[in-house]
């Protein structure tokens, strides 16, 4: 983390600030549960007071939901009309096989149940709005092919990943499942 200059920050540096809050929220919760993290262990953590937390995001829910909102963002990597639907689908798998995603993916299987409004954030923000841009670069938008096509890019390696059997895939076998997937459906 950088040294914090007095004065109101610049949006570059509130937006740099906010990724290094999650970055820290991101570890503790797969680290620790999300059960477990508190607000004032995140503030401990990311030399932050609560003041700022919740500026940024609110309460430790919204502060979960706003790290799978960025790894989407991310993943999507702002996708252009021009993206070709394997291109999109390469970043998926990229995307949803990183570290970052099957420790968020993990957390999630473990709390849903006694957070429920955390699993259905998690649903929403991630794999219904992967669905959705999956469905606007099919040749007719098509909700239940793009659940198909998003279901094969996941499959069985990422159950792998969810049980630590495989490391992060590369970006070239990234590609190749992508690849597959959408043969496997005749979109390729």
């Amino acid at each position: 983390m950088l040294p914090r200059k007095r004065g109101r920050p610049t949006a570059a540096e509130r937006a740099q600030r906010r990724d290094e809050i999650l970055d820290v929220a991101v570890r503790l919760f797969v680290a620790g549960g999300f059960r477990q993290v508190t607000l004032d262990d995140i503030v401990a953590e990311a030399r932050v007071t609560k003041r700022t937390l919740y500026d940024y995001f609110g309460d430790r829910t919204a502060i979960f939901l706003a790290a799978v909102e960025r790894r989407r963002l991310r993943t999507l990597d702002q996708p252009t009309e021009s993206d070709t639907l394997l291109e999109l689908a390469t970043k998926i798998v990229s995307g949803l096989h990183s570290d970052e995603a099957i420790g968020l993916h993990r957390l999630l299987v473990t709390e849903a149940h006694s957070f429920p409004d955390l699993a259905e954030g998690f649903y929403r923000d991630g794999p219904q709005a992967y669905i959705a841009a999956i469905a606007t670069r099919l040749p007719e938008p098509d909700l239940d092919l793009a659940h198909s096509v998003f279901t094969l890019l996941l499959g069985e390696p990422h159950r792998q990943r969810l049980l630590g059997l495989r490391p992060a895939p590369t970006r070239e076998e990234a590609a190749a499942q992508a690849r597959t997937a959408l043969r496997h459906l005749g979109l390729e």
